[in-house]
């Protein structure tokens, strides 16, 4: 009951404020509960510091290697491991027979992410992660496109199903119409298929991601105050969209960006526009209503459902690139994380924790480990205090949804094994990679 009125207070409160309630807070759990070592958070009792402060139940470098490890092992299935082709697994790598939908495009290309970031973490000591980012690749290459026909041929899908391999032309499965795609996702394919083409040389994953790009290219119209240049679902038979913004801009920024940087010219008054959108009208939402951050996971087709992530990952954008990119990435950055911190946070036994969209403000491991890594990246980038304490809390909170054997969970609300792959494991990993990057030290 605490913690329901805690999140109803953060509400009324100046998000300037947030971390003095949090601290608040935490004050009052300590007084009222004595021994916080008696709670349970995910898997493990929790361990806090003599201020209150959450601390990990093992350290984050062991937890993640545990992780990896447990995933090393999961079964093969259609020449695939089965978490790459299956969105809900259990702790004993089964799929669950009732939900047999797939998030193919972002479950995989986060992962290609998240795989090749901690393979380059380690050392490259251990192939075992490049191979499996490549299969992750192949998966997406070979099997998860749009029949090469319509308005948007070729194209990456967004939904699928288990089993169906290569997806069949009406594979639309969550929100998505049976012959709909989202091009956001097709942009994040493309931008992780190119990722792994620098870290691979194999031309398939580069073709891959120039095909999406010039089809969204063709395909993009001038945003608006109210639209975004690409709708957030589109039958990619007849081109028609259906809901007429789409918040996820940053991985399509990225792509065209990054195939500029690798000999494309023709992505740059593209990139230049989308940008310009961006600048325009998105970030400035932000510090409004959020009208323009409506619309991203596949699950949901609420037209006024704004989300933390997407904010986020644009956040991560400018930060990664800072001066060279944008001169104002200070405080475009700052306005995201506000938003962000403002709409979808609240506090589960005494810790920060960041929800996905308005539509469900609970912990998922994907919006929540991003939202504390993009803290950290900020605070290490800029050398301010601002959000350290949320970074870190958020990010130990979020370790306490991995089993003593690696089995992650998809949340640390409960001891339950498996799950959302993406939100599990697969968008999950390189946040931690990038937060170990920024605070070294946070990963002893």
């Amino acid at each position: 009951m605490k913690n329901f009125f805690v999140a109803l207070l953060l509400l009324c409160v100046p998000v300037a404020g947030f971390a003095q309630l949090h601290n608040a807070t935490r004050t009052t759990h300590l007084s009222n509960c004595g021994n916080f070592t008696a709670n349970v958070i995910g898997f493990h009792h929790a361990r806090y510091s003599s201020d209150g402060e959450l601390l990990p139940w093992t350290s984050w470098r062991k937890a993640i290697k545990m992780e990896m490890e447990w995933y090393n092992r999961c079964p093969t299935v259609d020449g695939y491991p089965r978490f790459i082709t299956v969105t809900f697994m259990d702790g004993n790598y089964h799929w669950y027979r009732k939900r047999p939908d797939t998030i193919p495009a972002m479950q995989d290309g986060m992962g290609i992410l998240s795989y090749l970031k901690y393979y380059h973490f380690t050392g490259n000591r251990n192939p075992v992660y490049l191979k499996i980012a490549q299969q992750m690749g192949d998966f997406l290459v070979s099997d998860c496109n749009t029949p090469n026909s319509g308005e948007w041929p070729g194209f990456t899908r967004s939904t699928g199903k288990v089993g169906e391999l290569p997806l069949p032309a009406d594979c639309g499965s969550q929100q998505d119409h049976p012959y709909e795609i989202q091009p956001d996702k097709g942009a994040l394919a493309g931008w992780a298929l190119l990722q792994l083409y620098r870290a691979t040389s194999n031309k398939s994953y580069l073709n891959q991601a120039l095909h999406n790009a010039r089809v969204l290219v063709t395909n993009m119209q001038p945003g608006t105050a109210t639209t975004s240049p690409w709708p957030f679902r589109v039958d990619y038979r007849t081109g028609n969209g259906r809901g007429p913004v789409s918040a996820d801009m940053s991985f399509a920024l990225r792509l065209f960006n990054g195939l500029v940087h690798q000999g494309y010219p023709e992505f740059t008054k593209p990139a230049s526009a989308l940008w310009n959108w961006i600048i325009t009208w998105q970030i400035p939402s932000a510090a409004g209503n959020g009208a323009l951050w409506t619309q991203f996971f596949e699950d949901y087709d609420r037209l006024d459902n704004r989300n933390s992530w997407s904010a986020m990952n644009l956040a991560r954008y400018l930060i990664e690139k800072r001066d060279s990119f944008d001169p104002a990435w200070r405080e475009h950055a700052h306005t995201l994380i506000q938003f962000v911190t403002k709409n979808f946070t609240g506090i589960r036994d005494g810790v920060p924790i960041c929800g996905e969209q308005d539509g469900d403000r609970e912990p998922w491991g994907g919006a929540n480990s991003t939202y504390g890594a993009v803290l950290a990246m900020y605070c290490a980038a800029t050398g301010s205090h601002e959000y350290e304490l949320l970074a870190r809390e958020s990010l130990n909170f979020g370790l306490y949804a991995i089993d003593k054997d690696g089995c992650p969970g998809q949340n640390a609300l409960a001891a339950l094994r498996g799950g959302w792959q993406e939100d599990a494991h697969t968008d999950k990993i390189h946040n931690y990679v990038d937060a170990m990057i920024a605070f070294p030290n946070w990963a002893r």
